[in-house]
């Protein structure tokens, strides 16, 4: 997908639409959307200024940001509480894609946050960030002050993606932010981890913090345990404790996101065929591969040892989808009846991390298979990041008037 091509379905414009409001011909708004040659510099501020102008109502309840933003997950959480999403940075060209095929964006998407001055972020309420973890620089504080050398995060955590969150945060001081991580990062490097993300966020920053394991399978049929970290600039009546989890008895099994086979859904191209929307056979394992992955497990298992592929009916529940699924897909394989099973499809995917839901627009999937697997695979589950909004939104926007916000954004639609 072409940049104006993006802009014009942002837009919410047909092709002859575009070259009605221009004055272009169809042929060459078609030349521009296949790349052919560079569009004009007025019909594409004629495409801003239309999303600008959809974009203008409502008002925004509260404004936030978006680090390391993937696929959006986070950002689909809190728009649809009234948040207005102001920044995002994400590094990935196949992510920032996806990204902008699905959400409408006035800003441009910011790529390496470590080259990214503070002051370049615009001022927000919230912070969000599914920042990965790595290992943090560990030194004696009384070594470092016997050396004249400074420490705390500064030194900690230079060099490090969590350093430039804390530097935004101590920066602008948002009223709130809401971190997403494995939860390995409770143990990771020996626990010093997440014991230096604690001390900077509460000590350092002044945060009131708080952590929590949560599983996804109340909401989808997958076993997936995030660690989501919550804080506050001011005391308030928030926990991440009374955060209401559906029932795990009536936990949603896959058949909730199975391709039904059967014609009650339309076939979509590349993913499914025929009226009867039978998935392509291109998902299922050539016989080497599984009679490889079969062989496999047996070895392991006369070893004593767990790993193998993970096999799954409509009434399971799907072990954790990760990024490298793209490669054979064993961690989730569904039978097949009279064949080898066969991997999900990215649309099934969509449906596994909650991005798509039955009576929602299907959630756009520009990129290739190997793309989209990767990228749903490092996402959030959409369902766990909307229950802990909905828990942060009494304190997102406490205190600030719709006045208050008009009038910022007017004063930025005048800059």
């Amino acid at each position: 997908m072409t940049d104006f091509s993006n802009l014009r379905k942002r837009a919410g414009l047909t092709i002859p639409e575009v070259a009605l409001r221009t004055g272009y011909t169809e042929r060459t708004i078609y030349r521009w959307e296949n790349g052919q040659g560079s569009p004009r510099r007025a019909a594409t501020e004629l495409l801003r200024s239309t999303i600008r102008e959809k974009r203008k109502s409502p008002v925004a309840q509260f404004r936030f940001i978006d680090l390391f933003a993937g696929i959006g997950g986070l950002r689909k959480g809190f728009e649809p509480l009234g948040g207005k999403c102001v920044y995002t940075a994400e590094w990935d060209k196949y992510c920032r894609e996806t990204y902008l095929a699905n959400y409408e964006c006035d800003h441009e998407i910011a790529g390496d946050i470590t080259k990214v001055g503070v002051d370049e972020i615009p001022e927000h309420d919230l912070l969000l960030a599914g920042f990965p973890c790595q290992p943090f620089s560990i030194a004696g504080v009384s070594k470092k002050n016997a050396l004249n050398r400074p420490h705390g995060f500064r030194c900690d955590a230079q060099g490090t993606l969590f350093f430039d969150v804390a530097r935004i945060l101590e920066h602008h001081r948002p009223k709130a932010f809401l971190l997403e991580n494995v939860k390995n990062l409770f143990s990771h490097d020996c626990g010093n981890t997440f014991r230096i993300i604690q001390q900077t966020l509460r000590d350092e920053l002044g945060y009131q913090v708080q952590a929590r394991v949560i599983n996804g399978k109340s909401w989808v049929p997958q076993h997936r345990e995030r660690i989501i970290i919550v804080g506050f600039r001011e005391p308030n009546g928030f926990s991440l404790d009374d955060l209401s989890i559906p029932d795990p008895e009536k936990d949603p099994r896959l058949d909730a996101v199975l391709h039904p086979e059967n014609g009650s859904e339309e076939p979509e191209k590349h993913y499914t065929l025929g009226s009867r929307a039978k998935v392509s056979n291109k998902y299922t394992l050539s016989d080497h591969l599984w009679n490889y992955l079969q062989d496999y497990a047996a070895k392991h298992r006369a070893k004593g040892n767990g790993f193998g592929f993970g096999l799954f009916g409509p009434d399971g529940v799907a072990r954790t989808l990760s990024a490298r699924y793209y490669k054979d897909g064993s961690e989730i394989l569904i039978r097949q009846r009279g064949k080898s099973p066969r991997r999900l499809t990215p649309r099934e995917c969509a449906r596994l991390m909650g991005f798509d839901r039955p009576g929602q627009a299907a959630f756009e999937i520009p990129v290739s298979d190997t793309q989209a697997y990767k990228q749903f695979g490092n996402a959030v589950i959409v369902p766990v990041i909307e229950a802990v909004a909905h828990q942060m939104q009494p304190w997102l926007a406490e205190r600030r008037s719709i006045k208050d916000y008009q009038a910022e954004e007017e004063g930025m639609a005048i800059a």
